[in-house]
């Protein structure tokens, strides 16, 4: 049997790790744990047996990509669908503008508009207008 409980080796763990433990508390901004991080990584975790397109390493890399964008969505309070609707709907004409990309970040102006409802009937590849860059 090894020595020492499990307090014990959490209290040595502790000791022996503190100055990277406290590393979030050099930036407001990190949190404590990484229990949001795992959350989100969950529903890939739960789901990739059922993928039949992981099969090859570019349908896996394509997986990892829409949950990137699905999960920044999340992050950053937009509708999802709405989010990737208007990703599809604009990036093909400016996937090598970067201000264009730019404006199409979670945090562009242009992009909160994938806050509210957005009417998809209206909203098409014929009609949809420019990107204000």
């Amino acid at each position: 049997m090894e020595g020492g409980s499990k307090l014990e080796k959490a209290v040595n763990y502790a000791n022996n790790h503190q100055e990277l433990l406290e590393n979030y508390l050099l930036d407001g901004r990190c949190e404590i744990s990484n229990n949001r991080a795992e959350r989100c990584s969950k529903s890939y975790g739960s789901g990739r047996k059922n993928f039949l397109f992981h099969n090859s390493v570019n349908g896996a890399k394509s997986s990892a990509i829409i949950y990137s964008l699905v999960e920044t969505a999340k992050a950053n309070h937009l509708n999802v669908f709405q989010y990737l609707y208007t990703l599809l709907l604009y990036m093909p004409d400016y996937k090598h503008k970067p201000a264009g990309v730019e404006a199409m970040m979670p945090w562009g102006e242009f992009i909160k508009r994938c806050c509210g409802v957005m009417n998809t009937e209206t909203e098409t590849p014929e009609n949809r207008g420019q990107i204000p860059v």
